[in-house]
């Protein structure tokens, strides 16, 4: 089996934010981790090379394979803000429907900047999800 890319590691979180080039994109991505801190009350971690996580949990899956994950995070990707909504994003439609210019994946929310959105629906987003997640893994 593969070894996973997704997992968390030593690099810091604060470095990678503070090396994102455009000044704009840098101050969305410190918004979001600040947002997504107070959701999880968990500090920034990196989760290879590219992706800042909040919180973690265990999973297990019927066939067997089993791993760790992040409760939410983001990512700064070219074409646009990823964030992850680990309940799936379909569950929140009546915030999505609220937030603004996006794009859905089944976890993902993509967002070209944050000025696209409704920052109260986004953190209500976020919270909402990090509290499921926190009820699906208890420990988490």
């Amino acid at each position: 089996m593969a070894e996973l890319m997704t997992k968390p590691t030593r690099a810091s979180a604060e470095t990678f934010l503070e090396s994102i080039a455009d000044e704009t994109r840098r101050q969305d991505c410190l918004t979001i981790a600040k947002i997504m801190k107070q959701a999880t009350r968990a500090d920034a971690r990196m989760w290879g090379p590219s992706m800042v996580g909040f919180g973690s949990y265990h999973y297990r899956y019927a066939s067997g394979h089993e791993g760790e994950c992040f409760v939410t995070g983001f990512s700064p990707r070219k074409q646009a803000l990823t964030l992850y909504i680990m309940p799936g994003v379909r569950r929140y439609e009546s915030l999505t429907k609220k937030l603004g210019k996006h794009k859905t994946g089944k976890s993902c929310l993509y967002i070209k900047r944050l000025a696209d959105v409704d920052l109260a629906v986004l953190k209500e987003l976020i919270a909402q999800s990090v509290r499921q997640a926190q009820a699906s893994h208890p420990k988490v």
